[in-house]
C-alpha cells in the first residue's frame, strides 16, 4: 500500500526518543523451553525517553496534535502507577507544558515507581476512587482549565486513538528494516491502541504476520471492539477505503488476566523470573509478564507451528517493579 505508507509517514510527530529499538533473539528462553520456534523480542522497553515503553511512540504523535492545536496543558487519566500517565507527564515537561493526571486509586503516602516520576516532572495529580470516575473527572478538569483561560488537551486512556495507533503502524515498518517479517507477533493488550497499530502496520506493509494480543485486564470481546473502533478511525485518518484495516483478523487471548488488572498470576510471576534468569530481560507485573505467560503457554501447547518465527513486542512498564 504505497499511498497508505506515504500517508502514515506524513502524520506529524515530535521527536522524544532514538529509534529503532533493538531486536534480539531469545536463545536462552528457547533453550530453556526446549521449543523449535525461533523467538525474538522487540525492545520497546529500551526506548530512550522517560524509562521507555510503548506509550512513548504514541505520545510523540498525540503531542504533535496537541501542540498544533495550541494546547498548553495535557490532561489524561490512568491508575496510580500508570505508564501512560508517566510518559505523558514527562512529555509535557520536555515540551514546557503543564500536565494534569486523573488517577484512580489511593494517594500513596510515599510515592514510588511511576507515581514518584509523575511528581518529579511536576504533574498535578487528582485522585478518584474508581475507573468509572476517571472520565467525568477528566472532563471536569478540562472545563475548569478552559474557564481559567488555559488551553487543555484531553488525551484518552493510553493515548489509544487512531493517531496514537499510527505510531505503532509506523513501528511495523521499522521492524521490517531489522528482520524478515515474523510469522507471529505477541504483545500485551489493554486499551487497544498498540494492537490496532500493529494490525494496521501489518496490513499497510503487506505482511502475512499474525498479531496476538494477550489481555492484561478486559475480556476478549471488549478489547476486539476497541481495536476495531481504532482501526476504523485509522482508515479515515489515512484515507483508506472502508474495511482495508477493519477486515483484518483481531486475535485476543483473555485467559491470562487472572484476578484482574495489575494483579500478578502464578504464571506471570514464573514468566517474569524465567525471562530474568535466561535473558536478563525484565518484564513488568501488570502487562508484559502476563503477555509472556501467554506466549509460553501457546508455545508449550502446540498452538504455534514448530517452524514459526515469533516476535515478542516488549511494551515496557518495568518501572512498576519498584512500586
Amino acid at each position: 500500500m504505497i499511498d497508505a505508507c506515504k500517508a502514515l509517514e506524513g502524520i506529524p510527530s515530535i521527536s522524544l526518543a532514538h529509534y529503532p529499538t533493538p531486536v534480539e533473539e531469545l536463545h536462552g528462553l528457547r533453550r530453556e523451553l526446549g521449543v523449535p520456534q525461533r523467538l525474538y523480542v522487540k525492545r520497546d522497553d529500551a526506548i530512550s525517553f522517560a524509562f521507555g515503553g510503548n506509550k512513548v511512540r504514541k505520545i510523540e504523535v498525540v503531542a504533535a496534535e496537541a501542540r498544533a492545536a495550541g494546547a498548553d496543558t495535557f490532561v489524561t487519566m490512568g491508575g496510580v502507577q500508570s505508564n501512560h500517565a508517566r510518559v505523558t507527564a514527562a512529555a509535557a515537561a520536555r515540551l514546557g507544558m503543564k500536565c494534569v493526571l486523573i488517577a484512580n486509586g489511593t494517594p500513596p503516602a510515599r510515592p514510588t515507581a511511576n507515581a514518584l516520576l509523575d511528581a518529579l516532572v511536576g504533574a498535578e495529580v487528582h485522585y478518584v476512587a474508581s475507573r468509572d470516575e476517571r472520565e467525568p473527572a477528566m472532563q471536569s478538569v478540562v472545563a475548569r482549565l478552559q474557564n481559567q483561560g488555559r488551553r487543555p488537551f484531553a488525551i484518552p486512556l493510553g493515548a489509544s486513538t487512531p493517531r496514537g495507533a499510527s505510531a505503532f503502524a509506523r513501528a511495523v515498518g521499522e521492524l521490517t528494516r531489522q528482520m524478515p517479517a515474523p510469522d507471529l507477533i505477541v504483545h500485551a493488550t489493554s486499551s487497544g491502541g498498540t494492537q490496532a497499530g500493529l494490525v494496521a502496520g501489518c496490513a499497510i506493509f503487506d505482511l502475512a504476520t499474525r498479531v496476538l494480543g494477550i489481555s492484561a485486564d478486559d475480556l476478549t470481546a471488549s478489547v476486539v471492539d476497541q481495536v476495531r473502533s481504532i482501526l476504523s478511525g485509522l482508515e479515515e485518518l489515512l484515507v483508506l477505503s472502508g474495511g482495508t484495516l477493519t477486515r483484518r483478523p483481531i486475535a485476543v487471548d483473555d485467559t491470562f488476566v487472572g484476578d484482574g488488572y495489575g494483579r500478578p498470576t502464578p504464571e506471570s510471576e514464573a514468566a517474569m523470573a524465567l525471562l530474568a534468569r535466561t535473558e536478563a530481560l525484565f518484564l513488568d507485573p501488570t502487562y508484559t509478564a502476563k503477555a509472556m505467560a501467554g506466549l509460553i503457554a501457546h508455545l508449550r501447547s502446540g498452538r504455534i507451528p514448530p517452524e514459526a518465527t515469533v516476535l515478542f513486542w516488549h511494551t515496557g512498564g518495568q518501572v512498576a517493579l519498584f512500586a
